[in-house]
């Protein structure tokens, strides 16, 4: 069966190749396999597993009951695990914080993850390689349990994600993007920083938190399909300036290494939290100078993110993600 999870807010479906294959859902036994054949049973599995069906639907919820699916494991018991990250309209994703903390809880459930191991997310995008590894290890957190990811090192800039006829733009000597779609539907857009963590992103900075967007907002017709079409990578939106799409995030600083921001997922929409989104939003962050090396609160609507910056003489040299997980009922 399949198993909900919330992560701040994110929720994800956990579901196993054989129990979707029960459904009358052909997924292939190999996860590389599972990936190059995504468009013959990813949507398929999004619409047995993720619609609302007979349970009730929430006020002003969104078309689905989660954020997307996870596929796996594909192995029996040995680590490292391999996984799909469905998002609700049938694309692969290439890495999700939230979405491998809850795959790491699931493991944990199910007694099949005891230490620290390595997860191995698959997928079928042309300008990534596949699969993007992730070193995910129990720990505790301000007398919390959860899981420590180890994300690895950003990339930064509009070659880092593929973006296309952008705009230039500095601000204190710090060089930042101009994506003209962003700045037409709200000139406080103006100034973006790419980053590429495993997955592509767009954080845009802005200067008072009341140029943030909020979800409700974003899950109007209006604003959701000015937005997708940014994100979105074709035939669902323009692929401009990312021809595979890009994650959207919008920041504003405040005092103490903490930063709010709002996120508009790649293949999702408005979502409540994200977990690369928020490790996105920090190295931005960072090299925008707001935040310090060290433990960088990322406040979102569903929940506070800590993002660790590894950071030497005034290089960026790593980044890891805190995350929690707890199984919905």
């Amino acid at each position: 069966m399949t198993l909900f999870y919330d992560a701040r807010g994110n929720i994800y479906g956990v579901v196993s190749p054989a129990f979707l294959r029960t459904r009358g859902i052909d997924v292939p036994d190999r996860a590389a396999d599972a990936a190059r054949a995504r468009t013959a049973w990813a949507a398929s599995a999004i619409a047995s597993e993720c619609e609302w069906g007979s349970a009730p639907r929430p006020a002003q919820a969104k078309a689905h009951r989660c954020d997307g699916l996870l596929v796996g494991p594909f192995q029996a018991e040995q680590p490292p695990f391999d996984l799909l990250i469905v998002n609700t309209d049938g694309s692969l994703a290439e890495r999700s914080g939230n979405g491998l903390t809850i795959f790491a809880q699931a493991l944990t459930d199910q007694g099949l993850m005891h230490e620290a191991c390595e997860l191995r997310v698959h997928h079928d995008k042309a300008d990534a390689l596949s699969p993007v590894a992730t070193r995910v290890e129990p720990a505790v957190h301000e007398h919390v349990a959860g899981f420590w990811l180890a994300l690895g090192l950003p990339a930064f800039g509009p070659s880092a994600v593929g973006a296309q006829d952008v705009g230039r733009t500095s601000l204190d000597g710090t060089e930042f993007s101009h994506v003209r779609e962003l700045a037409a539907i709200d000139p406080q857009w103006a100034r973006s920083q790419f980053v590429r963590i495993g997955n592509p992103h767009c954080v845009t900075l802005v200067e008072q938190v009341s140029a943030l967007p909020d979800n409700l907002p974003m899950q109007q017709p209006t604003l959701f399909e000015a937005l997708k079409a940014i994100a979105f990578a074709p035939p669902a939106g323009d692929g401009r300036p990312c021809t595979a799409g890009v994650n959207l995030q919008w920041a504003a600083r405040q005092a103490g290494n903490r930063v709010i921001a709002r996120v508009f997922e790649r293949g999702e929409g408005p979502t409540a939290s994200s977990g690369t989104s928020a490790s996105a939003v920090a190295c931005a962050a960072w090299r925008a100078g707001w935040v310090q090396g060290g433990d960088v609160a990322v406040v979102m609507p569903g929940g506070t993110a800590p993002v660790r910056l590894q950071v030497q003489a005034e290089t960026l040299l790593s980044v890891s993600l805190f995350g929690t997980a707890r199984r919905q009922t």
